[in-house]
């Protein structure tokens, strides 16, 4: 199993990076958010990596903590999730927002996920309620309902302005943990990420 991997940034995709170490460069898939978080090519990085084996396939996912890739693994544990839309669940959401939409039952902020239909979200809060640790066993910060209910808005706001559901849900990723909890604020700081405002 390979656990992790640190080298030279070679090369940065939508969906993957490609990273040297040892005279060997590795395609590592990873959620948006980690992606964007990338340094300059060139810079060193470390992935927490997870080796996902198939018949015809040997593919690589890479997260930017342990607690992220045990994450992944666990949402690999529930049926019909497979890595791609584990992926996009990790991409739509930080760990602690993602576990407390679980938790909460928010089956409509899951199923608008891209991958995810309403009964596969109503699978994943059945299969994985209880099973998840919310940090401190406490309220996240910025996940509370309000926050949760601001950040589904704001999604629907980037959408009807022409942003693919996709985009939407990195950029309300990307957003800081101190973030207001207006939608205008947090409006602003979405369009920011797509170098809008």
């Amino acid at each position: 199993m390979i656990a992790s991997i640190r080298g030279t940034l070679l090369f940065v995709s939508v969906d993957h990076a490609v990273v040297e170490t040892g005279g060997v460069g590795f395609q590592i898939f990873a959620p948006r958010n980690v992606l964007g978080s990338l340094g300059e090519i060139g810079s060193e990085v470390r992935f927490y990596t997870h080796l996902h084996i198939r018949e015809d396939l040997l593919a690589l996912y890479g997260f930017a903590s342990t607690d992220q890739r045990h994450l992944f693994e666990t949402l690999l544990g529930v049926s019909g999730i497979g890595p791609k839309v584990a992926l996009s669940l990790l991409s739509s959401a930080s760990s602690d927002e993602l576990r407390a939409a679980i938790a909460g039952g928010d089956t409509a902020r899951l199923s608008r996920v891209p991958g995810i239909g309403k009964k596969t979200a109503e699978r994943l809060v059945l299969e994985l309620r209880g099973k998840l640790e919310i940090k401190g066993g406490a309220p996240i910060v910025g996940a509370t309902p309000a926050v949760m209910a601001a950040n589904a808005e704001l999604a629907e706001m980037l959408v009807s302005l022409g942003f693919s559901a996709a985009e939407a849900n990195a950029a309300i990723a990307a957003l800081p943990a101190d973030a207001p909890p207006a939608v205008e604020d947090r409006l602003r700081l979405a369009l920011r990420y797509f170098g809008g405002a």
